[in-house]
């Protein structure tokens, strides 16, 4: 017994200290799992409240649009359709081809398409930075275009200029509807509920590019109204050389159109030279790429 006891007085100390060592990673291992559910839990506040946030921006676009939508019967209305002849000879028309009338281009048929009437008294009122009303056939898009100094602006800023993460449509500082630039780019978020160019991404689709009607553009400034012939449409990672305005020389502008229309999904069966002027409509794909879309200028009429 004596013999007995003595080991265990001796072993005590290790036992003591075992002990201790188990006793101690217990607590590492709780306040661990502590530290876990405390990151755990503020992702989830974290996330729950962008998802607030972002509800709450659809929600204010979403009346945003509708006060917009209020005045388009008065703002928006479709021209009559103009007679054969007069497409022939008239003067409103932009770098036809070549093979005048060759039914090869669906140029010629595209021009028989009317022109978009805009008033833009209500809508000046609304926003004194409206430049233009843009729709895009076969998608959600018709909206009044803006434009300002930079193009931070109307990232986190709707219509009505007030703070919103969904932004709005807008022209690229360097542009200007008075005067086409080589290629005029316009820019708008793809948000997820189709707003803004949440639809754009269907010009990649081929129910989009099977419906021939989808491939013209209508845009009216305050001053012209105009038609654009779809010619290009793809994805790619975020780059800046689609967004070039302007070509130092013909060698580069050559260069630029082979290589966006090399990009090109579909075959839009139309030619493009260094004559024409280019629209360009650009937005999120995801977080690394982004959708373009393509047009020149077919059709202008000069508002007296």
């Amino acid at each position: 017994m004596l013999a007995k006891n003595k080991i265990r007085k001796k072993d005590m100390p290790i036992l003591k200290k075992e002990y201790r060592l188990i006793e101690r990673k217990k607590k590492i291992r709780y306040a661990s799992w502590c530290f876990i559910l405390l990151i755990g839990i503020f992702i989830t506040s974290f996330g729950v409240f962008k998802m607030y946030l972002w509800q709450d921006d659809n929600r204010n676009i979403d009346r945003e649009i509708a006060e917009i939508e209020k005045v388009l019967d008065n703002v928006v209305v479709e021209e009559d359709i103009p007679l054969a002849d007069e497409i022939v000879n008239s003067e409103e028309l932009v770098n036809p081809p070549e093979n005048v009338i060759n039914v090869t281009d669906d140029y010629w048929e595209y021009i028989k398409l009317p022109l978009m009437k805009v008033n833009f008294n209500e809508l000046l009122e609304k926003n004194d930075d409206t430049v233009a009303f843009l729709k895009v056939s076969g998608t959600n898009i018709n909206y009044p275009i803006v434009q300002t100094v930079d193009n931070t602006f109307y990232l986190n800023h709707s219509y009505d200029k007030s703070k919103n993460n969904a932004g709005w449509v807008f022209m690229d500082y360097r542009n200007s509807t008075e005067d086409w630039q080589d290629n005029t780019i316009i820019y708008a978020h793809g948000r997820q509920n189709k707003t803004m160019f949440g639809t754009l991404k269907q010009v990649i689709e081929d129910d989009w590019y099977q419906s021939t009607e989808n491939h013209v553009l209508y845009l009216t400034t305050p001053t012209k109204k105009t038609l654009w012939q779809v010619f290009s449409t793809y994805v790619v990672p975020e780059e800046t050389y689609y967004l070039t305005s302007q070509f130092g020389s013909l060698e580069t502008h050559q260069e630029f159109i082979d290589t966006i229309l090399s990009r090109s999904l579909f075959n839009f069966n139309t030619s493009v030279d260094t004559n024409d002027k280019i629209l360009t409509l650009s937005t999120c794909y995801n977080s690394v790429n982004r959708v373009v879309l393509h047009a020149k200028l077919i059709k202008s009429q000069n508002i007296e």
